[in-house]
């Protein structure tokens, strides 16, 4: 039994999308040669059914021959129980082929994905991504899973036209020439169906784009009446879809519709002749009725063969779109001679002038509240044009795997997942009972513990969205905590907790970071006031350090950033 998903899927080819389906082709070529096999003897062994009943009717009905009958019925029995068997072990290839292709191209994407991080957004919107995941990944799998039946096809159709040859030159010729006549004519319509279908494909990951916005600011829209408006334009966007799908299905109607018809005409043909040839005394009852056979026999594999090609133009199509993802590149890249960071060291970035003290717990006040996402970027090194220094050491300089072990960014768009909120809170499982129930307590998220019914093994629906803002970002911070980085860098972390909340988290947070460096990007005063050191920031640089009740006193710019949203309140004491 093959296990999926491999524990490597490889690196894939993206330099084009054949090359791409060619990479997965390689990747499976014991399957694909397994089903292939199969699908060769299942298919040449319905090819050989209807000249063993022509040789029955011949030796044995009209000779009158009662043991050549029953050798060719056993004949006919042993043929009918290897097309069976053989039919069987191609249809579990075929499923392995399809899941093994599907499971690969989800692994090369997810895990390019995740080496991308916050590149991927800025590229690419999270419809087309989620596209490629619920439809470009089946047509590389269809196209994977009909090779075997494509190849059982082509030697089916030798074998035919081989023994239409040794009985009449005359048909077996017109089948060696017709289907490839049929073919070619069906080539004319499979461009225009690549091209439809890309445009397709485009709009449904548009769509799905728009959907996913509208469902993510679901609360914001309605709070401000702008519903309708989006909700106009995804009808609107919804049409567009439509009509592309119903320029697909044109396409492939007549395709279909020519599938059928065109080997139904040549199937008449053969008939017709092989008809003429019998009232000329020129070919055997059993002979005609082998042929007949041969003629609905020989529709199989020309459908299988247009299939193909059907199914090979989806594979183009979606190879491309996933060569999309894989193309990009990562905006912030390893050395090519890496050094390894200290265990310990001030975090610095000389474009600010921040310096965040080994050991303390650091607040960042800016004035322009916009910036604290750049600042944050730069002290994580998720910006390449970084500067900023951990020990002396230059984190351009590090690697990106040294830089995420020493330096943790939990920012306000940080998510979380499906699961178990045990595995969502500690997924590598390093940390005790006793160990998350303290980030817990150090987060405040006793609450969200009990209301849950199976407490640390409940399971966590999509992006959290059974808690609330509150909880879920409570939540992320206990995660933050038992990561327990050199430096955890904080963006915001109490900003949708009520102000009893924000002060127990305050008041814990020192003592749980206790010796271990902690910068909190924050203009809050509650946690302002429980923090070793205050940097203020404006204009992109530092303007003042100390305490908070120190800097309220002395920076009136600074009391104006942190009383801004409690100005009818009393400074505290």
């Amino acid at each position: 039994m093959k296990q999926l998903p491999v524990a490597d899927p490889g690196t894939p080819d993206h330099r084009s999308p054949a090359r791409y389906l060619w990479w997965v082709a390689r990747g499976q070529k014991a399957t694909l040669a397994g089903g292939m096999a199969f699908g060769i003897l299942w298919m040449a062994s319905q090819a050989f059914i209807p000249a063993i009943l022509g040789k029955a009717i011949d030796q044995g009905i009209a000779d009158r021959n009662g043991d050549r009958l029953l050798q060719w019925t056993a004949a006919l029995a042993a043929v009918g129980i290897l097309q069976a068997l053989a039919g069987i072990m191609r249809h579990r290839y075929a499923v392995s082929n399809w899941l093994s292709a599907a499971y690969r191209t989800v692994q090369v994407v997810t895990r390019k994905s995740a080496d991308l991080g916050a590149t991927l957004p800025k590229n690419l919107a999270t419809g087309e991504v989620v596209s490629i995941g619920a439809g470009d990944l089946s047509y590389v799998g269809n196209l994977m899973e009909v090779c075997a039946r494509f190849a059982g096809s082509i030697v089916s159709f030798a074998v035919v036209a081989f023994i239409l040859l040794q009985s009449s030159t005359v048909l077996g010729l017109v089948v060696l020439i017709g289907v490839p006549v049929m073919l070619f004519a069906l080539g004319p319509m499979l461009r225009p169906l690549h091209k439809q279908q890309f445009a397709q494909r485009q709009a449904v990951g548009e769509l799905n784009s728009l959907g996913s916005d509208i469902v993510s600011g679901l609360r914001v829209l309605r709070g401000i009446g702008g519903e309708d408006s989006f909700s106009r334009r995804y009808r609107a966007e919804s049409q567009v879809v439509r009509r592309a799908g119903v320029q697909v299905a044109r396409i492939q109607s007549v395709l279909d519709a020519a599938q059928v018809l065109l080997p139904g005409i040549f199937v008449v043909c053969v008939v017709g002749l092989g008809a003429h040839f019998a009232l000329r005394g020129e070919l055997s009852a059993g002979t005609l009725v082998a042929f007949y056979g041969y003629a609905m026999f020989l529709v199989l594999p020309l459908r299988t063969a247009t299939e193909f090609a059907n199914a090979l133009m989806r594979g183009l199509v979606a190879a491309g779109r996933v060569n999309r993802v894989l193309e990009l590149t990562q905006e912030v890249v390893d050395p090519a001679d890496p050094v390894r960071l200290p265990e310990r060291g001030d975090l610095v970035d000389p474009v600010s002038g921040i310096r965040a003290r080994d050991g303390l717990l650091t607040a960042i006040v800016s004035a322009e509240a916009d910036s604290l996402a750049v600042l944050a970027d730069r002290l994580g090194r998720y910006d390449d044009t970084s500067e900023a220094r951990y020990g002396g050491v230059t984190l351009a300089s590090a690697t990106r795997a040294d830089v995420r072990r020493r330096i943790l960014v939990s920012d306000v768009g940080t998510q979380l997942f499906t699961g178990t909120l045990r595995d969502e809170l500690d997924p590598a499982h390093r940390r005790t009972d006793d160990e998350l129930m303290a980030a817990i307590r150090t987060a405040s998220a006793e609450d969200v513990l009990v209301a849950l019914p199976e407490g640390l093994d409940s399971d966590v629906e999509e992006k959290g969205r059974s808690f609330s803002g509150g909880q879920r970002q409570r939540l992320v911070l206990v995660r933050a905590l038992l990561a327990d980085p050199s430096v955890l860098v904080l963006v915001e972390p109490t900003s949708a907790v009520d102000a009893h909340t924000e002060m127990r988290i305050a008041e814990r947070l020192a003592e749980h970071r206790a010796g271990r460096s902690t910068v909190v990007l924050t203009s809050s005063p509650l946690l302002l006031d429980r923090v070793d050191e205050v940097i203020f920031v404006a204009a992109g640089r530092v303007v003042a350090v100390g305490k908070h009740r120190q800097l309220l006193e002395e920076q009136s710019q600074y009391r104006g950033t942190v009383t801004r949203e409690t100005e009818d309140e009393e400074v505290p004491a």
